[in-house]
């Protein structure tokens, strides 16, 4: 009984890193750890997951970190966005995630990455392209972050179930 609460608390844990991808507060990748780190104290043990699986989630961890980072500076510098726009979808992101979620996430950013644009260019254009770029980023990198966490859950199920 104690084992099946372990195995609910985990598979909480990494439903929740999904709902991270929507709420950006929500830290997906330490989630997903906590669900590793309760399967190994709770459950099993840390050594029945291998020590390429311990090197895979770190590796997946520094890229999901690196992904939304990574993902905006090249969009929005790809389509000559300024810093300040570069900033503003970091915020917009954040900020967001309060307002009408899921969507405040998608709008928010465009909003504030358009308006900045276009304060700072006065080129209409040209900051709606920057805007779009950073929505692009924006959901290019949540659809990464969504499939390596789809993989890293599966791995551990796999290590766990059939290693």
């Amino acid at each position: 009984m104690v084992e099946m609460l372990w195995w609910i608390v985990v598979a909480i844990c990494f439903f929740l890193s999904f709902i991270g991808l929507i709420f950006p507060l929500v830290p997906s990748v330490l989630v997903i750890w906590v669900g590793f780190l309760v399967y190994g104290f709770g459950i099993g043990t840390f050594s029945d997951l291998s020590v390429w699986f311990w090197s895979g989630m770190v590796i997946f961890t520094l890229f999901l970190i690196l992904a939304d980072i990574i993902a905006s500076q090249y969009f929005v510098k790809r389509y000559g966005g300024s810093k300040w726009g570069e900033r503003m979808a970091a915020i917009g992101v954040i900020v967001g995630s309060f307002i009408m979620p899921p969507f405040g996430i998608i709008f928010v950013p465009f909003i504030l990455v358009f308006v900045t644009e276009l304060i700072s260019i006065q080129q209409p254009g040209h900051a709606f392209k920057v805007a779009i770029a950073s929505l692009i980023a924006f959901l290019s990198s949540t659809v990464a972050k969504g499939l390596v966490q789809f993989i890293m859950i599966i791995w551990f199920i796999v290590e766990v179930f059939l290693a």
